[in-house]
């Protein structure tokens, strides 16, 4: 099956090398879609929206195996603080669902885009689409130039989850 949006065809006439990737339309998180996908977990990159006193909000890219690092975040940018807002606030801030937060969605919103420096150590990144039940396969530094964003060691090391008490 074969989807098509507004991201596809942007990608399309930039001629951008990609792939599309149809999951379930649920909200997913990024390991749930490696899982669905067949790929490592490192590869599926998520959009975490960033607030800043002042200024508009910032797209941190970062891999869903890790969390954004908000004072590593805060330095990059020459900020005194940024905050992670609940998932209400950054679906009203982008005018997307939550598991559908895409940088491509947003090019010409004027959201600056920081991408893990992670990134760069892969020869292709999945991002989301710009809706649920859509992932893009695409090379970073292609994401990068289309959204002039800037690489940046923003995100440290999941949390590991609690064990459960028995």
């Amino acid at each position: 099956m074969t989807v098509t949006n507004n991201i596809t065809r942007f990608l399309d006439a930039h001629k951008v090398d990609y792939t599309a990737h149809a999951l379930p339309p649920e909200k997913l998180g990024a390991l749930q879609a490696a899982q669905h996908m067949g790929v490592l977990p490192d590869l599926v990159f998520k959009t975490i929206v960033i607030t800043r006193e002042k200024k508009k909000p910032v797209l941190a890219v970062i891999p869903g195996t890790r969390t954004v690092d908000l004072k590593l975040l805060a330095v990059f940018l020459a900020e005194k603080k940024v905050f992670l807002p609940a998932e209400r606030q950054a679906e009203a801030l982008t005018g997307l669902q939550a598991g559908g937060i895409s940088p491509l969605a947003l090019i010409h919103k004027g959201f600056q885009v920081v991408i893990d420096s992670a990134a760069q150590q892969y020869e292709k990144i999945y991002i989301s689409g710009g809706q649920r039940g859509l992932d893009i396969q695409l090379a970073a530094a292609d994401l990068a130039k289309l959204t002039h964003a800037r690489f940046g060691h923003i995100s440290q090391e999941a949390a590991p989850l609690p064990s459960p008490k028995i």
